[in-house]
This record gives structure tokens, C-alpha cells and sequence, in this order.
């Protein structure tokens, strides 16, 4: 029986692709991405979600989308970006146009420049959950592409 930590040459062990998700309080955009990239990946990703402003609360209606996936975030809170975060993913995915943060050290960088159905006048659930599944959507993607590249990394 094969180890599962091994390439598939037998080699050592390979190193699991990392992500950062990104918003500006981290209560909702980057949380959504975070939990949908978990529950695709089920391990197989590092995922972490942060804050470049970090809110006190998770947005409820973030947290209601997701459970009606049976994703359950509410033990979550939202964190600060940190340095040690950014230099150690792979990818790093700013979600929305509210949060500034410029590319750092050698992680693929990504601005997704998610739906915004207020501007439309959709709000509260109906709005949250076409957020929710417009995330889920590039989350795919982004999955599909981090677990068939071939690290290069540090």
C-alpha cells in the first residue's frame, strides 16, 4: 500500500498548495471563499482567510449562505493579515475592491473583482447567496489550477 504523503513516483512526501484569502474585514467575501476552498479541498489545501481591516463579527447572512451548503463557520472570527501568512501561501486572493494589499514575496497574486448584486438592488439573503455562489464558482477554478501545478516553492 502506498503512502498518500508520497509523490506519485514514490519520491518524498508532496507539499499541499496554500491560499490566502483576502477582504477588508474578513466577515464575509474572504470567509465565504475560505469555507467553500475547505469543504472542496477537504485537506487536500492550506486555506487561511484575514482581514486588511479586520471587523468584529462575521456577517450573519455570510454565515447563513454557507450553512445552507452544510458548511457551519460560526466558530470563525475575523483575523488581521499578517506578514507570516502572506511570505508562506502560494496564492494569495483579495476578494472585492475594499481591500488594498500589494503583492508580496513570490505567491500568486490575485484580485478577484467579485458580483456585487446591491448595485443592482438585490440585498440581504438573495444578495448573499449570489455572492456566496459567485465565490464558489472562482474557488473551483482556483482549486482545479492549485492541486494539478507543480509547487515551486521556497
Amino acid at each position: 500500500m502506498t503512502d498518500p504523503s508520497e509523490t506519485a513516483d514514490g519520491g518524498s512526501p508532496a507539499r499541499k498548495p496554500s491560499v490566502l484569502f483576502v477582504c477588508s474585514k474578513n466577515g464575509g467575501k474572504s470567509q465565504l471563499a475560505a469555507a467553500l476552498m475547505n469543504q472542496l479541498a477537504a485537506g487536500a489545501v492550506d486555506v487561511h482567510s484575514a482581514g486588511t481591516l479586520p471587523g468584529s463579527s462575521l456577517n450573519a447572512e455570510a454565515v447563513a449562505s454557507l450553512a445552507e451548503l452544510g458548511i457551519d463557520i460560526r466558530d470563525e472570527h475575523p483575523k488581521s493579515v499578517t506578514e507570516e501568512v502572506l511570505y508562506a501561501v502560494d496564492a494569495v486572493v483579495v476578494l472585492g475592491t475594499e481591500a488594498k494589499l500589494a503583492p508580496h514575496g513570490s505567491a500568486r497574486f490575485e484580485v478577484w473583482a467579485t458580483d456585487e448584486p446591491s448595485l443592482r438592488s438585490i440585498d440581504g439573503m438573495e444578495r448573499m447567496r449570489l455572492v456566496r455562489d459567485d465565490i464558489k464558482g472562482r474557488v473551483s477554478a482556483l482549486y482545479a489550477e492549485l492541486t494539478t501545478a507543480t509547487p515551486t516553492r521556497r
